[in-house]
Parts: C-alpha cells; structure tokens; sequence
C-alpha cells in the first residue's frame, strides 16, 4: 500500500533527506501564505464587503479552524497507515483550490464557506509531515530539523504579508487569492513524484520501531493519556498559538490604524518584521532545543517558558511607541519569542509516542493547538476590539491585543513550565536507572518477580 525508500546504513545520512525537508518546507511555506494571507487582505476585505473586526475574525480564524481541527484526527489515522506523501499532496491539492475560491466570494457567508475549505485541505498537510520529518532525521537533530520546517510560520507568513498587499493594492484582493491558490496546485506534482515515503521508525531506538504496527485510535489516545507533558506541551502551544496568531492576523489593522500606513507599505514593514523575527526564534528554539535537550530533556519545555518571558514586556512597550523604526526594533523581539516554541514543542510531542502513532499523536496536539489558538484567538482578539471601539476608536485594536496579551503570556509560562516538570519521565525510550543495590545479592532479589 505504500512505497518505502532503501533502508540502507547511510540513508539517513544521505543528502536526499535535506532536499525532502526543503520541499516539505516550501509546501508548509503555502499553507501558512493561505492561512496568513487573509490577515494583510483583511483591510480590503473588510471595505469591500462591509464587515466588523468580529466577522473578520471569524473568517481569520474560527472559519479556518474548525474543520482544519475536526478533519486532523482522522487524515492522521490515515497517514498512520498509508502514504503519507500521496495524503499530502491531496491536501495540498484542495486547500490551494478553495484559497483560489475565495477570490470569488461575493459576502461574509461565501468567504466564510471558502475558509471552511481551506481548513478541510490543510488538515491533511501538517501531521503527516512531522511524522515523516521523524523518519528522515534521527531524534538528536530533530529539533532542528522541525525548526527548519516550522520556518514555514515566517515565511509563508512574510510571503503571504507582502505577496498580498502588493497584489490587492495592484490589482484586488480577489486576485491575491486566485493567484496563490493556483501556485499552490501546480507545486503538488513536485511533491508527489519528488519525495519518497519512508521506512516508519527506521532512526528510532529498538523498543520504538518494534512498536505495535497498526495501534488504534483508542490506543494512540490511551498512550498519550498518561503521560502529563503530553497534555500541558499541548495546552501552552495553544496559548501560544492564540498570541502568534492573534497578534499576526490583527497586528496589520493595528499599523494601518494607529500609525496610518497604507495598505502595501503596512504589507512591507510587517513582512520584514515577521521574517527577520520569526527566522531568528525558530532557529534559536530549534538550536537551544537540541543543545539543552541533550542532557535535560525538560528544556525542550523550558525553553519556550524563558522565550515568552521575553517577550512579554517587549511587545507592551513595542505596542505604546509611535515611532516606526522605534516600533520594529523592539518588535523584533515578541516576533522571535512568538514562533521560539514551535521546534522544541513539536520535537518534544515526536518523542512521546512510538513511531506508528507519532501521525495520530501529532493531530491530537495540534486539534488542541489549533482549535484553541487559531479558531478562538483571532476571535477574541477582534471581539475585545468591537466592545474597546466605542471608548477608545481607532486605538482599540492596540488595547485589545495589550489585553489578551497580558492573560496569554503567563499562562503559556505556566503550562510549559508545567510540562518540563515530567517530560523527562514520559519520553519514549529514555533509559531508566537500575535501583542501586547495596549487595549482589539485593540486586537478583529486586530483579526476580514478586512472589517467587
């Protein structure tokens, strides 16, 4: 059912795996231009078709996150099963095709739908992809590697910033998005004749690849259940999902509205800003993760804590400066904190399930990422702004987002500090100290089984 590449000595090694990782980066790089791109097209939009900041972030997030949440699960069940390469490209597929439908719609509702089916499409991209990150790299370089992946966060969002401002302002939001749902139909092939699926769990310790070959649901969910980090990486990326998010689907109304920028300029300074800070934190979390990790497993928590302790303060003083350059310097800051999780998070949730569940184990993380931190973020961020407007006008939108930062912040700290505490116990095939034993004698009686 499926097509394996030569489990060979050195294939891991090859550098035909750096070449999956690119390609694997420049199709997450469209999905997040899709996911992002309504986020600088928001200003057009919101004239063209007369909406509030509330619908708008329905249509940012909640539209999106809905189906891309629901749809995760049982594409990953599949993925934990078939070609992951072909599942990928599908998706990829479908979710190009109705960013291009988007372009056509003629009201809240239809744009609404249209988002629906972007979700449904890149449901199928994400989880896959990790797991298939995890068979092409061994577990020292894997956060390095997810962070090479998850520089798609950056990119596509910078690209999807600048590539839509440029092209609404030449020639209309509708354009924007046919234009890049096209491109990302005709990169497909390139993916699916380009990549080649590999052998599950071929980099894994012994006890991990002789793992159960085709585990249920239930057993993937029974597995995760009881290991706490599991659930609190999952609830502190949510947390930090709703401030990358949040704060990167409203901050160019925010620019437009309270520095006066129009709408390709605000594209240009804001896709600078995410590129520049969001290449530097994810890179910084994939290198701290893989460096600090390699003796204490809890930093592939800790490490996210300390970036959004950070960032905290510098994106409250960032938010209240009326100088640009002034603005986009300390910026640069919360940017990079904003998008440091990823990496360490995602290698962390690959080492605490075996091989054969990692795709299913990757989708429950990120139904709880996603539906919390995309489908509920940029809502409340835009609601927060709708009740602000009537006191403070145009400069509701920077309290908004002062707010929910202010409530987010700690409790992301708190939820990876909470999961640093007994990541080192869950992780999958981590040693564990024989009992130390005072005589020769002590040591057989503590191995024999009890009652002999």
């Amino acid at each position: 059912m499926t097509t394996s590449s030569p489990e060979t000595p050195g294939a891991e090694r090859s550098r035909y795996r750096y070449l999956v990782l690119f390609i694997l980066l420049i199709v997450y790089c469209l999905s997040y231009v899709d996911r992002q791109i309504i986020g600088i097209l928001a200003l057009p939009i919101k004239t063209d078709l007369q909406l509030s900041d509330t619908q708008l972030g329905l249509m940012g997030g909640f539209a999106f996150a809905i189906f891309y949440t629901g749809a995760g699960i049982p594409i990953a069940r599949l993925a934990d099963r078939f070609n992951r390469v072909w599942i990928i490209s599908a998706s990829l597929t479908i979710w190009s095709g109705f960013t291009a439908v988007c372009g056509l719609a003629t009201g809240f509702w239809s744009l609404f739908l249209a988002r629906l089916g972007v979700g449904v499409g890149e449901a199928g991209g994400v989880a896959p992809s990790f797991s298939i990150v995890a068979d092409y790299f061994p577990p020292r370089q894997r956060a390095r590697a997810f962070a090479v992946l998850t520089l798609a966060l950056p990119v596509g969002s910078a690209m999807g910033l600048f590539i839509g401002g440029v092209l609404a302002a030449q020639y209309g939001w509708r354009t924007a998005f046919i234009a890049m749902g096209v491109i990302g139909v005709l990169v497909a092939p390139l993916l699916l004749f380009t990549v080649r699926e590999p052998v599950r769990g071929r980099l894994d310790p012994a006890p991990l690849a002789a793992a159960k070959t085709r585990p249920s649901f239930i057993d993937v969910l029974s597995h995760v259940r009881r290991k706490p980090s599991f659930w609190w990486l999952s609830i502190g990326s949510a947390m930090a999902s709703m401030l990358s998010y949040g704060v990167g689907f409203w901050l160019p109304a925010f620019i437009h509205r309270s520095h006066g920028l129009e709408l390709v300029q605000t594209s240009q300074f804001l896709s600078a800003l995410t590129l520049f800070g969001g290449v530097i934190g994810i890179l910084a979390g994939g290198w701290l993760g893989d460096l600090l990790g390699a003796r204490h497993k809890a930093a592939y928590a800790l490490v996210p804590a300390a970036a959004f302790l950070i960032g905290f303060p510098f994106l409250l003083v960032g938010l209240s400066l009326s100088s640009l350059p002034i603005v986009f310097a300390v910026l640069m800051v919360p940017q990079a904190a904003s998008v440091l999780w990823t990496g360490p998070s995602v290698a962390a949730i690959q080492q605490l399930a075996p091989a054969t569940m990692r795709a299913t184990a990757s989708s429950i993380y990120l139904f709880i990422t996603n539906l919390i931190g995309l489908g509920v973020g940029t809502f409340v961020f835009g609601a927060v702004s709708d009740i602000l407007t009537a006191r403070f006008g145009d400069n509701a939108l920077q309290y908004s987002i002062m707010a929910c930062a202010v409530v987010l912040y700690p409790l992301a700290i708190l939820f990876y500090w909470l999961a640093s505490r007994s990541l080192t116990r869950d992780w999958e095939g981590a040693a564990v100290a024989p009992p130390v034993s005072l005589t020769p004698g002590l040591r057989r009686r503590r191995s024999e089984p009890a009652g002999r």
